[in-house]
């Protein structure tokens, strides 16, 4: 049985920096406009979704299927776009609630485990003061999800292995189906990758078969993730060829793979996935790093708990960076489900040898980097890739409901969203279509960009650093 950890920082400093971290993230929500291309694209997909009642497949534009994604994303935005109408609140209220779920996940774990319920506000507080844990679950994005999801399943594990009832058995499977809704085999994957490293050692994988109610909870599993896959095929043919060829194996060792449909694929250096994971875990990973150093030093390692808890957390810990070190499209983002294995995998080293309590404090820094970031967005001291502003004074123009909404060349997904999905794109070689445009139009057009329309009437609107809005009628 574990002993209770004593050397911890007090009750107080911990609430303090779980709650500002909390309540910071939650004001944040409203201050800064939905921002290309990640967030607004979703967004839009969620604005489309909730406008259209199409609750099966997201739409990247109207009549558009999205097959990069399973529609947990969309599904969470447009619910809050139910509740608090079409704005930035609402779209990303439902995604930090998640990600609250998955800290309350990660203190329950750690609350059983040490038996303490300090212990668990410890693990807890690390995890939401994990910078890029928490500005991503307040972000619309796919990661929260599929964090949430395999925490679930790889929590239950743990607690079904340990005999803490049935329960937890069933819900390891419900939070597979809930990867798979999230984004789709990948979970699975990665809660694989954890638990085969784990068991193989010492016979483990002989208590398996005992440990988890296989029958019934394939079944709970089929139920649950099946259907969705099946409709969405059946709604628009050629989603499962694209979503488990395309985006399961072809992205993953096609480097720069142009399948693409949506975008383009993000190509890095293999083995990029280690640094995204040092600077995703600041301001802890320092404090991870120095004590691995000092268990090897103490010629210790995580695996020589009698129970297997270390190499537990620390192959959760380390299944993305495994999966993705042979992938050459990452994004920073992936390494978020390792997150809440590293906050425990610091309480436990925590365990084993203490650090001073005042090193704990350097989780402050990310309340203080919250505000500033926050501020320098809401206040534009930055430059944000948002088309908010310019469409702001768009909605004001009284020939707005009468005319089209066009943008020259490239039309961001914030201008998508931010129009009401009115905004069209129109080619920089205006032949191909002013000489069939019959009504008044807007045009949003770069400052450097010297196009005219012949014919018709441009008046200047508005502007910004980058843009210019035209109102053209025909002369």
């Amino acid at each position: 049985m574990p002993k209770t950890i004593t050397q911890l920082p007090s009750y107080k400093t911990l609430f303090i920096l779980l709650f500002s971290c909390l309540i910071l993230r939650l004001i944040s929500l409203s201050l800064y406009p939905l921002m290309d291309t990640t967030e607004a694209r979703y967004g839009e997909m969620a604005r489309i979704m909730f406008e259209t009642g199409n609750w099966i497949t997201p739409m990247f534009d109207y009549n558009v299927p999205f097959w990069g994604k399973p529609p947990i994303f969309t599904w969470l935005s447009s619910l809050g776009f139910e509740l608090f109408g079409v704005n930035e609140f609402a779209a990303r209220v439902p995604h930090l609630i998640v990600g609250a779920g998955v800290i309350w996940l990660i203190y329950k774990l750690a609350k059983d485990y040490f038996q303490s319920s300090s212990v668990g506000l410890f693990a807890a507080s690390i995890l939401a003061s994990t910078v890029s844990f928490i500005i991503l679950s307040g972000a619309v994005m796919t990661d929260t999800a599929l964090t949430f999801s395999i925490s679930l399943s790889m929590i239950s594990f743990w607690q079904a292995w340990s005999n803490k009832g049935k329960v937890w058995g069933y819900l390891f499977f419900i939070g597979l189906a809930l990867g798979m809704l999230s984004k789709g085999p990948l979970a699975i994957v990665l809660i694989g990758i954890s638990l085969t490293i784990w068991l193989l050692p010492n016979g483990r994988w002989k208590k398996l078969w005992n440990v988890l109610p296989w029958g019934y909870g394939t079944l709970i599993f089929l139920v649950i993730s099946v259907p969705w896959y099946a409709i969405a095929e059946y709604k628009t043919p050629g989603f499962l060829d694209y979503f488990i060829v395309g985006e399961h194996i072809k992205r993953f060792i096609v480097s720069g793979w142009q399948g693409d449909l949506y975008g383009t694929a993000h190509e890095r250096t293999r083995g990029t996935i280690w640094v995204y994971a040092i600077i995703s875990m600041l301001p802890w990973s320092p404090l991870l790093i120095i004590q691995w150093i000092r268990a090897i030093k103490d010629n210790k390692d995580v695996e020589q708990s009698t129970d297997g808890f270390g190499g537990f957390l620390f192959f959760w810990m380390l299944s993305p960076m495994l999966l993705f070190s042979f992938s050459g499209n990452i994004l920073a983002s992936y390494v978020m489900p390792a997150l809440p294995a590293t906050a425990l995998l610091i309480v436990y080293l925590h365990d084993k040898k203490p650090l001073p309590n005042w090193l704990y404090k350097i989780g402050f820094i990310t309340p203080v980097l919250l505000i500033v970031l926050f501020s320098v967005l809401h206040f534009d001291l930055v430059p944000k890739r948002s088309e908010d502003k310019i469409l702001a004074i768009w909605k004001q123009q009284s020939e707005a409901t009468q005319s089209d909404l066009f943008y020259l060349h490239k039309r961001p997904f914030s201008a998508q969203y931010y129009s009401s999905g009115k905004a069209k794109q129109r080619a920089t070689d205006i032949n191909n279509w002013l000489t069939t445009q019959k009504t008044p139009f807007f045009i949003v057009q770069s400052k450097k960009d010297r196009t005219t329309y012949p014919n018709w009437l441009c008046n200047q609107k508005a502007q910004t650093s980058k843009e210019i809005l035209l109102y053209c009628q025909i002369e």
